[in-house]
């Protein structure tokens, strides 16, 4: 087992990095009752808006953090009994139209002119709630975790205006406390503004933050300062059914057409104001939007996010344990293909200190595949350490219920339980210069003993000028983690990175730099079998658009047999060893245009002494903010000796978004894949008649390419309503 660095272990331990005061204690928002009711229109004619305190002299953050913004925006907040409201007045240089891409929820946020409100309930710089607009009226909510990331897929009833004005454009909110989190007594909250307006190229921010860090970082926010206690949340009950029909054909197998009537429940029941219980029956994710396929010319399982809302609300304890390439636990093994019947999950803070998660969920079997039926634990417990740095514990266990292995050869066999242990230290300076994990785990199968531990760390400093990373892992050949992601086995990784930005005066290119990174892959026994080392030099534009350069030394040895193309052709033998050189480019445009496009190219060697090129470009243009059309396409080239030869793959995916209103949405896309023979067609439209209430139609069809014919086809209708109790 690999030992942590040194240079990690002090890191650790540096009490005056650890406890330093909080970045922005001198920014102070006063927060009072509301002394007359305000009605969500974004016109200001409410009383309660005059005698609120005003949150203003914004700081810039892009392109520089030097100096104050140029654009003005005033932030005012109070509350009543039941909400909390905010009202923001985004002024404009008053020469151009905002520039949004949709009236879509949850937009891309350096793509549009938007604001965008950082909540910390806890004070502890770690974890809180995003809530915005862009300038069209389109929402942006989001639970925040790991001191500065946000995970849109969390959705909750709040309201919302946008009004636009010749020299301005207003935001105005109510926020339900049943909506957020926040632990009874506390009267300090963190809380920073962000603005980002294109026509000036500015991001803002009323708490400065370092250009380095994201506006959503916590450790730089400001203080909400309540005049008294926050008001109890009171009883916190929501019920979500849903009703669905549908009917599907396949008709590859010749088969009949399929009717379904299908219903189910979620639950979310506020145990405490920061402790939430989530409950669901048989529930259905028809509506979620398919996977973005790509080219797999990979040796190894290639990794498709999660999209089901159930398993992404507050579940930044569960899946973000470990590293990309070494998740002990990945939601995506439950429930894909096999029913799921009912699971719950109990998540949140127990006090300031102290967050807890736990879930369980049980799945159908499926007799066609002698797949039994399968119960999933998993619990999760971290504990504050430090300022920001904590501390989790995780557990894993995968259970199938009443199995015996089949005796009979041929027919598939799943193991009787797999269960996983971890700890995991996360590591953030008060100032989030320093970053850092170390971790370990611990699997545990019945036909699975020694060499089952997994052990991994790192450590990256990251100042305006300079970004110094080194990372390592070593995963045993016996490790296991059924419920997990980690796609290799019997390996000790090595991967320094180190980046240095150069910023001119005066001039288009705001900042310019070389990025130098190297991964070494060797067995157990120090034997290198992977090794890819890159030099890359970046140029970053003062109107956002960005180019970088890069070339590479690829060398891979055989560890099992490959098919360079994935075409089910002949193999490569094991241990063979294959050594090229490659170079390449990518650029992307400036981000205000109405026509947007990005552009990537590679070429050099390949396996076996062949050639590789990839093209791929992103086009896209909006009539905003109702209408936004992309294509993205990806060609590869590939030549080798026989038995494989000349080798060409298309990945072509058109896609329309119409945004009727900012309640009513249309997706389509197409996307034709030569390497897999498919085309798979999905259209959607999404009616949020009431908040958090929606009625969804789906349509999906897939196709063999040559003879063109089709494969199967669905139409799913879906109903789903909030009720709060």
């Amino acid at each position: 087992m690999l030992r942590i660095p040194r240079l990690l272990c002090l890191c650790l331990c540096w009490p005056a990095l650890l406890f330093a005061q909080k970045k922005n204690e001198a920014w102070k928002l006063p927060l009072s009752r509301a002394v007359s009711p305000i009605k969500i229109d974004g016109i200001i004619d409410e009383e309660a808006w005059r005698y609120a305190a005003v949150a203003k002299d914004f700081r810039m953050v892009l392109p520089m953090d030097t100096s104050a913004a140029k654009l003005r925006t005033d932030v005012r907040m109070v509350y009543d009994q039941q909400r909390l409201y905010i009202l923001v007045e985004n002024y404009t240089d008053g020469s151009k139209p905002y520039m949004v891409e949709s009236l879509r929820r949850d937009f891309s946020f350096l793509k549009n002119d938007n604001f965008i409100l950082f909540m910390d309930p806890f004070d502890d710089q770690t974890n809180g709630f995003a809530f915005g607009a862009n300038a069209a009226g389109a929402q942006w909510d989001g639970l925040m975790y790991d001191g500065g990331k946000v995970d849109l897929s969390w959705d909750n009833k709040w309201v919302s205006a946008v009004k636009n004005y010749p020299d301005k454009w207003v935001f105005e909110a109510a926020i339900p406390f049943k909506t957020i989190r926040y632990k009874k007594g506390v009267t300090q909250w963190g809380i920073n503004f962000s603005r980002n307006d294109l026509k000036t190229t500015e991001k803002s921010a009323w708490a400065p933050v370092p250009r380095q860090f994201p506006t959503a970082s916590l450790a730089y926010t400001g203080t909400l300062q309540w005049d008294t206690t926050p008001p109890p949340a009171g009883p916190n009950i929501s019920i979500i059914p849903y009703l669905l029909g549908g009917v599907s054909k396949d008709y590859a197998a010749h088969g009949n057409t399929t009717w379904r009537r299908d219903a189910g429940l979620d639950a979310k029941i506020g145990i405490t104001s920061s402790l939430n219980l989530d409950l669901t029956v048989n529930p259905d994710f028809s509506q979620v939007d398919v996977d973005k396929q790509v080219t797999n010319l990979d040796r190894f399982e290639l990794f498709f996010p999660e999209r089901r809302q159930f398993f992404l609300e507050n579940g930044d304890q569960f899946s973000n344990f470990g590293y990309s390439t070494l998740r002990p636990f990945f939601s995506r093994r439950i429930g894909l293909g096999v029913p799921i019947q009912f699971g719950a999950r109990l998540s949140g803070k127990l006090n300031k200190d102290w967050r807890l998660g736990l879930m369980n969920m049980q799945t159908a079997a499926k007799d066609e595949l002698l797949l039994p039926a399968q119960n999933y634990t998993v619990a999760a417990l971290q504990r504050r350490m430090f300022t920001r740095s904590n501390l989790g514990f995780l557990f894993i266990n995968k259970e199938s219920l009443n199995y015996t292995p089949p005796q009979e050869t041929g027919k598939p066999v799943y193991s009787q339980y797999n269960r996983n242990f971890g700890l995991e230290y996360n590591l953030a300076s008060s100032n989030n210069f320093w970053t850092g994990k170390a971790l370990v785990l611990k699997s545990y199968s019945p036909d699975r003993s020694g060499s089952d531990w997994a052990t991994a760390a790192n450590l990256q400093y990251t100042s305006k000028v300079w970004n110094i990373g080194w990372q390592h892992e070593y995963v045993g050949h016996n490790y296991n983690a059924e419920v997990g992601y980690v796609p290799r086995r019997g390996y000790i990784k090595v991967a320094p990175t180190a980046t240095r930005l150069f910023f001119p005066v005066s001039g288009p290119v705001l900042s310019h730099g070389p990025q130098v990174t190297s991964t070494w892959f060797m067995d157990e026994q120090f034997h290198r079998t992977d090794n890819e080392t890159m030099l890359n030099y970046g140029l970053v534009f003062r109107q956002r658009n960005t180019l970088n350069v890069w070339t590479s030394n690829t060398y891979i040895k055989l560890l099992q047999a490959f098919d360079p193309t994935n075409t089910g052709k002949d193999s490569l033998a094991v241990n063979t060893t294959h050594s090229w050189n490659t170079v390449g480019a990518d650029y992307v445009s400036q981000p205000q245009q109405l026509f947007t496009y990005a552009f990537s190219a590679r070429y050099g060697g390949y396996y076996a002494g062949g050639r590789r090129l990839m093209l791929n470009t992103e086009l896209g243009y909006r009539f905003q903010p109702y209408v936004s059309i992309a294509m993205s396409a990806n060609y590869n080239d590939i030549r080798l000796g026989a038995p494989w030869g000349y080798n060409s793959f298309w990945l072509v995916g058109p896609r329309l978004d119409v945004t009727m209103t900012n309640t009513l949405f249309f997706t389509g896309f197409m996307q034709y894949n030569e390497q897999m023979k498919n085309i798979n067609l999905n259209a959607r439209l999404q009616w949020r008649y009431r908040p958090a209430s929606d009625l969804f139609i789906v349509y999906t069809d897939n196709y063999l390419p040559e003879p063109f014919y089709v494969k199967n086809r669905a139409l799913v209708l879906k109903l789903v309503y909030w009720f709060n109790l």
